[in-house]
């Protein structure tokens, strides 16, 4: 039995990452700023009012529930999606971006390293709204940018966590049927979870810092 942390666990792609992790067998903590009741039911551990665009002592102090946890496997999930353009350059909404998609992930392995060991993972869930070689329609300034940031602070990760044996990989989950983008995905999240989970199943030290499609395929950056 693994012991999976999941931030972003009380909807969408991190409910549906916790309930097949539980189907699994393995142990799962649900960190979310607020439970709904899909995640109070599940069986998941809940940990509420962890707010990833928090600062960092804060933040440290929502996940103390974890002090004496070990983690095989991190997945750093939360996001938000911005619809800014350049007639509607919101700032606010960027800077929001920033601190929820990149900034948060990074804030929250830098908190919980401590508690990974020798064989655990990290998971980023981008997008690959994120690639500069992908990126054919523009638009979306403040998701594409903060996500090119978090692919950065995923490849440093994955550098600076391999002596310890800790893998990392950047997974974009594809265009999912969430609240996020009104339902309007081509895939489940439920399909998008199984295939995650089978990417962060082939996760090696070999192959930490790849950029990873959900079905498999490697994405440019």
């Amino acid at each position: 039995m693994a012991t999976i942390v999941i931030t972003g666990a009380g909807r969408g792609i991190g409910l549906a990452l916790t309930k097949h992790y539980l189907d699994r067998g393995d142990k799962v903590y649900g960190l979310c700023r607020k439970a709904t009741k899909e995640l109070h039911e599940s069986g998941a551990e809940v940990v509420e009012g962890v707010d990833v665009a928090s600062d960092a002592d804060n933040l440290a102090r929502a996940m103390s529930p974890l002090s004496s946890v070990q983690i095989d496997v991190l997945i750093n999930n939360a996001g938000v999606l911005g619809r800014d353009s350049l007639e509607n350059p919101d700032t606010q909404s960027i800077e929001q971006q920033f601190r929820v998609n990149a900034l948060g992930p990074l804030l929250v392995t830098q908190i919980l390293a401590p508690h990974l060991h020798k064989g655990s993972k990290v998971a980023m869930i981008t997008s690959r709204m994120g690639s500069m070689a992908d990126n054919g329609s523009g638009g979306y300034y403040g998701y594409r940018m903060s996500k090119a940031a978090l692919n950065a602070a995923g490849v440093s990760l994955a550098r600076d966590l391999q002596p310890r044996g800790i893998a990392v990989a950047l997974l974009h989950p594809g265009y999912v049927q969430t609240e996020m983008v009104s339902y309007g995905g081509d895939v489940s999240p439920e399909v998008s979870a199984e295939r995650l989970i089978k990417r962060i199943d082939d996760l090696t030290l070999q192959n930490s810092g790849s950029f990873w499609h959900a079905n498999g395929d490697n994405l440019p950056w």
